[in-house]
């Protein structure tokens, strides 16, 4: 089993910066992608930015965070961890940011979502 834990968010003013992290831990050699969604009150949850686990392959971002957010991935034997660094954040930035963890099983695709962070940015 493989269950993400987030942490690092909290209240900046616009234009700070905030750095997240998600640690999965368990069958970690399962996971082929982890990534950063978010979802504000009213509205979808939606892609901010994603990473495949294995070298190789470019991150995905969205538009809206392209050119300020930056994903990481590092992995050790017993977790992996992903970053997101959020730079010159805007109050439109604010949500709560879930990490979510694609795993390959012998059943298919599993997909596993954190309990998220709030993040909030004030003008």
């Amino acid at each position: 089993q493989v269950q993400p834990v987030e942490s690092g968010g909290g209240l900046v003013q616009a234009g700070g910066s905030l750095r997240l992290s998600c640690v999965a831990s368990g069958s970690i050699f399962s996971i082929k992608a982890m990534g950063w969604y978010r979802q504000s009150p009213g509205k979808q949850r939606e892609l901010v930015a994603a990473i495949a686990s294995g070298s190789g392959g470019s991150p995905m971002y969205a538009d809206s965070v392209k050119g300020r957010f930056t994903i990481t991935i590092s992995r050790d034997n017993a977790k992996n961890t992903v970053y997101l660094q959020m730079n010159s954040l805007k109050a439109e930035d604010t949500a709560v940011y879930y990490c979510k963890v694609d795993r390959m099983t012998t059943a298919g695709l599993q997909v596993i979502w954190g309990q998220g962070t709030q993040v909030t940015v004030s003008l």
